[in-house]
């Protein structure tokens, strides 16, 4: 199970071990709040092969978007971007207001302190113990002693339950737990916005939806900017406030939830269609 850990007590907990740095910054100002995210006619190809054409998309704080599409339409693709790990050839992405294209490692480096992403494979560092890989982004930060450290890391261990296994390393857990894991450690470092490529991937449907409750509850409880890159349909009817539909490199819909399932657009009909008949209502 996933326990339950509430807003406040998250921030309490931070401040309570003197790290205060790691809280999120409040919102400020009235006027109308620039996109955190926003992508604008970006593209991308590998060996002269298009793989994202002209896309754009924008999301405000607190929302989370779920990329949707058969697979290798480019879903993963824009996570990496968002990261730095690619560069388009063309086209703007803003973070915080902030054009990351140009930016070189270092200040992709600061860019990272706000955007995390889960990978699909946990991306653990196999050496270490559970506790130790949720441990490393606060001591690569600095600032918090070890009792301190040792103390938070508990508690994010309590948040995705993986108490029983803080000593195990992810090469015996399960696919399910080592993604639970990756979360925490994602948490560890207090982002602003975190990336989920395909969480539900290669998990039985229990597992799936019990990370679909842990991701639904951050955003609820505090207030995470979330990327969910899946093939779920209905995953991504539980989390999504966004939908973007990427079909042969471009965006065929990009809007509300509501919009898409509504949508008359052939490519998203057969995409549900699939879906439906793939994974039928329980």
């Amino acid at each position: 199970m996933f326990d339950s850990t509430s807003n406040a007590e998250f921030s309490e907990m931070l401040n309570e071990t003197g790290a205060e740095e790691l809280a999120r910054p409040a919102a400020a100002s009235s006027s109308p709040p620039e996109p955190i995210i926003a992508f604008s006619h970006v593209s991308i190809s590998f060996g002269g092969r298009s793989v994202l054409e002209d896309l754009s998309f924008s999301m405000n704080r607190g929302q989370t978007l779920c990329i949707l599409g058969r697979s290798g339409v480019g879903k993963s693709v824009a996570l990496r971007m968002l990261m730095g790990f690619l560069k388009p050839d063309s086209g703007s992405i803003r973070v915080e207001g902030h054009e990351i294209t140009s930016l070189d490692e270092e200040g992709m480096r600061a860019i990272r302190k706000r955007v995390t992403m889960v990978f699909q494979n946990g991306a653990l560092f196999d050496s270490l113990s559970v506790r130790e890989n949720v441990a490393f982004p606060l001591r690569e930060r600095g600032g918090v002693d070890e009792d301190q450290v040792q103390d938070l890391v508990a508690r994010l261990i309590g948040m995705v339950g993986a108490e029983d296994v803080v000593d195990a390393v992810p090469a015996s857990l399960s696919t399910g737990r080592k993604r639970a894991v990756a979360i925490a450690r994602a948490l560890a470092a207090q982002p602003e916005i975190v990336l989920y490529d395909e969480p539900t991937t290669m998990v039985d449907p229990i597992i799936a939806r019990r990370l679909g409750d842990l991701i639904q509850r951050l955003k609820r409880q505090m207030g995470f900017t979330s990327i969910v890159v899946t093939h779920d349909m209905r995953f991504a009817e539980r989390l999504a406030d966004l939908v973007l539909f990427l079909h042969q490199g471009r965006a065929q819909f990009f809007g509300p939830l509501k919009g898409f399932v509504e949508c008359s657009d052939p490519h998203i009909q057969q995409f549900l269609a699939l879906d439906a008949y793939t994974l039928p209502s329980e």
